[in-house]
Formats: structure tokens, C-alpha cells, sequence
């Protein structure tokens, strides 16, 4: 029975194997498996650095192309969209961004403020919001997107089961396919554990300006605990009563906090800078995206950032792909390409527009000094002490890093389950216990690196991992968008 089940699931059981070995190494060679980890990924940031670039811009060039040509009438399946516009757009963005707008909201700008990546004539200000609009807008959901049409093409329009190995003949080698889908599933588990991992030390810190919390790697098993029960729970009630649920409550309670911290900043000023930010980032967007000439922010800060941003969309975008795709039943390509490239990334550029602005001139006046804002785990909470209300908003931060990480793990654990249910759209619950248990493991494992190697956090783990692990499914990637475009002409 063992051996048929291992003969039929290759690629799962290949995929979980590495991922188990990985978990042992961390618990019982914590610094012997970040050595190695940061060897690899040296290695790969030096050899594939350019390639990680060039498959990003070609990425949106895609959509571009599927956006504006008549391949972008087809349809998903051939029904009317299942969801209303703003419950899909609630949806893909909960499970895309997430807990990733909390995190980065005031550290990433204000870095980006104080050591500016490129030397042009654009001030500093637009310039620290022009690159962050670069690294949360288009290209990131051109990867998502990317793979929402192709999977929403295998299970909707040719009845397939859910694996990129569908795109393929039946005279493709075992080999090959069996490698994709297990690319996928690593990808998919590494992507979704990161971004635990990740939110989990967010909680933790932020928790700690609220109650006197103390150093223990029980706490983080608590809280890593807690986010799984409700993101286990939300998964198995499905999609309507839990996940899209959850992701509507979300996005109202980041409005709310949006508008918060808007209505008391410089509002003219915010404006101002949202505006001039996205033009530049629009006249910009080539030379960047490709690292030309000026354009160029050098290595060390290329594998720091775009690397490590590019590394992690790429690995969130099987997952986010699947369910994206599972949730635009019944819409044109082109309807999915605008509304997943366009709405997502201008709301982003909005809110780092709002807290980078505001943060940068809290700076400018000396109001908060610039070390309050050094840590991506703690810096909004302290951007947040200098409003109204800082202890009610710091619960609102707390609830919201708890609503996005589930519904990103509720997403995952979904997706994954039908990855390990034969392709099922509608997977059994046991699988998605599994799964969880699985991520849960694989997530302290991250989290046990930085506690027990306090000088790499988790932040430098997750960012290392990503890259390597990304790297093989980036170049499987481009055969199977090859095949995608083989099938959607002929068709």
C-alpha cells in the first residue's frame, strides 16, 4: 500500500522528503545548515542575479501582451464569475500581499529615504517611494498572474488536475514532469512558511511594546500555534464561509487603519508624492527592472532586495496562482490580467505612499529617530505611537497580522491539499490537517535558526532559502509558460 501510494504521489513524496531533511538539519545543525544556506545563496546571487531581473521583466511583458491581444477575451470555464469585483479583489490580495504590507509599511521606505539606491536627479523622498512601489507592484503580480491564467486554464477550461504538469504530452518523460511538480510543491511550502515565519516574529515583537512578553522560543511556538489552529480551521470551512471571510474582514480593517493614519497626516503632501512616486516608477520601470547603466543599485543591495523580493514572488506564485485562478472562475483573461496587475499594486503604492510619507517627514522633523524605524518586525508599531490612540492601534496591527497570516496560510494549506488530493478543486480535510502540521514544523524551523543565531534573524534566513529553493522552479517556469502559449493558440 506504502509503495503504490509512493509510486503514484512521486513528486509529494519527493518534495516532503527534502523538506523533512531540511527540518532535521535545522533543529539538530543550526549553524552548520545557515553556513550552507548562505554559501548556496552566494552562489546563486552571483551566477543568476541577472536571470532573476530578466524573468521578472519578461513576466509583465507577458501579461502586457495576454492584457491588450485578442488571446485575452478567453474565458475560465465558461460561467459568470462566481465572486462580486471587490470580494476577488479582497481575496487575491489578502492571500498575495498580506501580512508583507505591515511589515514593510514604514522600514522599507524610510531605508529606502536614507540610503538611496540610485543616483539620479528624483529626491530622495520619491525616490524611496518610487523603489518601493518597484518591488511591490507590477512584476510581483505578473508572477501570481502569470500562473492564475495558466492553472486556471489546465482546471477550467481543460479539465485537469491541478499540477503544472498538465501542460505537458503524454510523451514527456516521467522525469520531467514529476521534477515540475515537485519544484512546485517546495516552492509553494517554502513561499508559505516564509511569510509565517516572517509575520510570527512580527506578532512577537509587536506584542512586546504592548505586554512585557519574555525571550523564549515558547512564545513563538504559542503564537506560531495559534495562527495555525485559525488558519486550519478557516480552511477547512472552505472558501465562502472562511477564507473569503476573512479576507473581506481584512481589508476593512486595513481601510480603517489607512484612513487612520491618513486624515492626520500631511494629506496634500501624501498626494503629492503618491502621484509624482507613480509617474517616476512608470518612466522608470525598464531601466530598472533590467538594472541599466544609473539604474544599477549594485549587488549587495540588488541580493538584499530585489533578489530576495523577486526570489519570494516567484515562490508565492504557484500557491497564489492556484487560488487566484480557483477564485476567477468565469473571467476573461484580460479581466484577470488588469485586475490583478492594476487594483492590487495601485492600493499598495497608496498605503507605503501614506506611512512612507508621513514616516520620512516624522524623520525630517526629528520627531522619531531613524533607529526606531531600523527593524521591519517593529517599526510601524513605533510609527503608530505617534497618532492618536497608539495602544488601540497596536491591537488594530496585531488583529491584522493575524487576519492576513491566515488568510495566506488558510490559502496555502487549500492549495497544497489540492496539489496532494489528486488535483481535487474541493480537497478533503485530512489533507489539509496534514499540511498544516507539515508548515507548522517547517516554520519553526526558520524561527528556531533565528533564536538560536541571533545575529542572522529570520528576515536573512527566509531571504537565503527563498532564493535558493526559487532558482530551479524559476527556470522550469519558462517551459511552462511556452507550453501555455502552445495550448491557449491552438485552442
Amino acid at each position: 500500500m506504502i509503495n503504490s501510494f509512493i509510486k503514484s504521489n512521486k513528486s509529494l513524496f519527493l518534495a516532503t522528503l527534502v523538506l523533512l531533511v531540511f527540518i532535521g538539519f535545522v533543529f539538530f545543525f543550526p549553524q552548520l545548515t545557515f553556513k550552507k544556506i548562505d554559501h548556496f545563496s552566494v552562489w546563486v546571487r552571483d551566477v543568476f542575479g541577472q536571470f532573476y531581473l530578466v524573468l521578472g521583466f519578461s513576466f509583465v511583458i507577458f501579461m502586457l501582451a495576454i492584457g491588450l491581444l485578442p488571446v485575452g477575451k478567453k474565458r475560465l470555464g465558461s460561467t459568470k464569475p462566481v465572486y462580486s469585483f471587490w470580494s476577488w479583489i479582497a481575496m487575491l490580495y489578502s492571500a498575495g500581499m498580506g501580512a508583507g504590507i505591515l511589515f514593510r509599511a514604514v522600514q522599507e521606505p524610510v531605508f529606502m529615504y536614507l540610503n538611496p539606491p540610485l543616483n539620479t536627479e528624483t529626491s530622495s523622498e520619491i525616490m524611496a517611494l518610487e523603489y518601493t512601489f518597484f518591488q511591490w507592484g507590477f512584476t510581483a503580480w505578473a508572477f501570481y498572474t502569470v500562473f492564475a491564467l495558466i492553472i486556471g486554464h489546465l482546471i477550467f477550461n481543460q479539465k485537469q488536475a491541478v499540477q503544472l504538469s498538465g501542460l505537458f504530452s503524454k510523451s514527456t518523460p516521467d522525469f520531467l514532469k514529476v521534477s515540475i511538480n515537485s519544484f512546485t510543491i517546495l516552492a509553494t511550502v517554502i513561499g508559505i512558511v516564509s511569510a509565517v515565519a516572517l509575520g510570527v516574529k512580527q506578532i512577537e515583537d509587536s506584542a512586546t511594546l504592548l505586554v512585557d512578553l519574555p525571550q523564549s522560543f515558547l512564545i513563538i511556538i504559542i503564537l506560531a500555534l495559534v495562527v495555525f489552529a485559525f488558519s486550519t480551521t478557516s480552511s477547512v470551512l472552505g472558501l465562502d464561509k472562511g477564507i473569503k471571510q476573512v479576507s473581506n474582514f481584512n481589508i476593512i480593517l486595513t481601510t480603517l487603519l489607512l484612513l487612520f493614519v491618513f486624515v492626520q497626516s500631511d494629506i496634500l503632501e501624501v498626494l503629492k508624492n503618491f502621484f509624482l512616486a507613480f509617474r517616476q516608477y512608470i518612466i522608470d520601470f525598464i531601466p530598472m527592472s533590467l538594472a541599466l547603466g544609473k539604474y544599477n543599485p549594485g549587488q549587495e543591495f540588488l541580493t538584499e532586495w530585489t533578489y530576495y523580493y523577486w526570489a519570494f514572488w516567484l515562490a508565492w506564485a504557484p500557491f497564489t496562482g492556484v487560488f487566484i485562478a480557483r477564485i476567477s472562475r468565469g473571467r476573461s483573461f484580460r479581466q484577470i490580467v488588469w485586475g490583478s496587475l492594476l487594483v492590487p499594486s495601485v492600493a499598495s503604492f497608496f498605503w507605503f505612499s501614506v506611512f512612507g510619507s508621513s514616516a520620512i517627514q516624522m524623520l525630517d522633523q526629528e520627531i522619531v529617530q531613524p533607529e526606531n524605524f531600523n527593524s521591519a518586525f517593529n517599526a510601524i508599531a513605533y510609527f503608530l505611537q505617534e497618532y492618536h490612540w497608539p495602544n488601540i492601534t497596536q491591537i488594530v496591527v496585531l488583529i491584522l497580522l493575524f487576519g492576513f497570516l491566515i488568510t495566506s496560510l488558510d490559502s496555502g494549506i487549500f492549495v497544497l491539499s489540492m496539489f496532494s488530493d489528486q488535483g481535487k478543486q474541493n480537497p478533503q480535510n485530512l489533507h489539509k490537517i496534514v499540511w498544516a502540521v507539515f508548515c507548522l514544523l517547517l516554520s519553526l524551523s526558520f524561527l528556531y535558526i533565528g533564536y538560536k543565531l541571533p545575529e542572522q534573524n529570520v528576515l536573512s534566513t527566509v531571504s537565503k532559502v527563498l532564493i535558493i529553493v526559487s532558482l530551479p522552479f524559476a527556470f522550469m517556469s519558462i517551459l511552462i509558460i511556452f507550453r501555455f502559449i502552445k495550448q491557449i493558440l491552438k485552442s
